[in-house]
């Protein structure tokens, strides 16, 4: 079943005529998935990198590997060069960028599983959120994918 969401959203930039990139970690694509479940998703959907290990993050992405070694790859930073970067990467106007520990291993002392940065860039914005998901792996990558799609139709409703 699409994600009504992803519908709303494909409705929205269509209208207003903007283009979407990703740059998905640990949710593996699945945000991407959503936005192509739409049919005509090709008008606004340039594409997405899965990033998931480091060197993806900074081969692909052009993420500074001194930036990940101060912060690790789940931290509101990398969520922020994520988005950034996918946005210039695909000549988007706007992305959405997303790390997190889904689970079930993985979570440190400071960084507890589910923790979750979703982070979006645009030529007028530039937010990021955290997350602390409570549920099995599975489970924390739907929610996390839902609210970065939750994130975007919030900042397409105000451009």
């Amino acid at each position: 079943m699409t994600e009504p969401l992803a519908i709303a959203i494909g409705d929205l930039l269509r209208a207003k005529q903007r283009k979407l990139a990703l740059a998905e970690s640990c949710t593996g694509g699945l945000i991407a998935s959503h936005i192509t479940d739409v049919p005509g998703s090709s008008e606004y959907f340039l594409g997405s990198i899965v990033a998931y290990a480091y060197e993806a993050k900074e081969n692909l992405l052009d993420v500074p590997h001194d930036l990940l070694v101060a912060y690790g790859a789940v931290s509101e930073p990398i969520a922020r060069e994520l988005a950034k970067n996918a946005r210039a990467k695909f000549g988007a106007d706007v992305a959405i960028g997303i790390t997190g520990i889904m689970g079930p291993g993985g979570a440190t002392p400071t960084k507890p599983l589910g923790l979750t940065y979703i982070a979006l860039s645009a030529r007028n914005a530039e937010w990021c959120r955290k997350f602390v998901w409570q549920g099995n792996r599975l489970e924390n990558k739907r929610h996390s994918a839902h609210a970065a799609l939750e994130m975007l139709h919030e900042y397409l409703l105000q451009v």
